[in-house]
């Protein structure tokens, strides 16, 4: 098992914290944010950046500041593009000389907040997205993918079909092409927000450590490699 170490990041002078893994020979290294209603201390946030490890990547998993400070409601988008852009200068430190790729994303919120930090010039090698929200629930008509066609670095979209931010279906697949060839989206059959199914009882660790397969294969594909 690949030791964590807990560690706190300079975000804009407010101080949050991270949690950090490196196995031997890592590939590479990816950044996963929280979503909205949970801390980066939520079993699927661990399940997944553990999976990550035993596939052979480094990964970093952080707080917003709100989520810090115990609060409820998420930081505004400027609070949270800065913690990105912090996190991800942590993570390159901690790479130190080596040369390898920096992938940003995260649960809902957290990937959304990536994108936003990307499409303002954060320097991600992509993008991976465990549930994007795209719009409200039952408001399809209030859309959050503006930003999402200007981002030329390769993005993976993985979504439940019965995640109620992404319904209908038919909307995030022509948002998927309208971002062009560098944007992949996987569809997880009868899968909700939380990637949980209907009748299969797995834990929030388990149900995050089944993504980390899926986004391995596809950071680690020719097409995405930007080493």
């Amino acid at each position: 098992m690949t030791d964590e170490q807990q560690i706190t990041i300079d975000a804009d002078g407010t101080p949050v914290s991270g949690v950090y893994g490196r196995p031997a020979d890592a590939a590479g290294t990816v950044i996963v944010a929280h979503g909205a209603g949970a801390g980066m201390e939520h079993p699927f946030m661990s399940g997944f950046t553990r999976a990550m490890h035993r596939l052979g990547y480094a990964t970093l998993r952080f707080n917003f500041p709100y989520r810090e400070a115990r609060r409820r409601f998420p930081a505004r988008p400027p609070v949270a593009i800065a913690t990105w852009r912090a996190a991800l200068a942590a993570a390159a430190e901690r790479a130190g000389s080596r040369t390898e790729p920096l992938w940003a994303g995260g649960k809902s919120f957290g990937g959304r907040m990536a994108s936003m930090a990307v499409a303002e010039g954060m320097p991600a090698a992509g993008l991976v997205f465990l549930g994007y929200p795209l719009h409200p629930p039952g408001r399809p008509d209030k859309s959050r993918d503006e930003h999402l066609p200007g981002i030329t670095v390769p993005m993976l979209f993985l979504q439940g079909r019965n995640d109620p931010f992404a319904i209908p279906n038919e909307q995030l697949d022509e948002v998927v092409r309208r971002i062009g060839s560098n944007a992949t989206i996987e569809w997880i059959e009868n899968a909700n927000h939380s990637f949980e199914v209907k009748g299969v009882k797995r834990s929030a660790s388990e149900v995050g450590a089944g993504l980390a397969p899926r986004v391995a294969a596809f950071i680690g594909s020719p097409a995405s490699n930007t080493d």
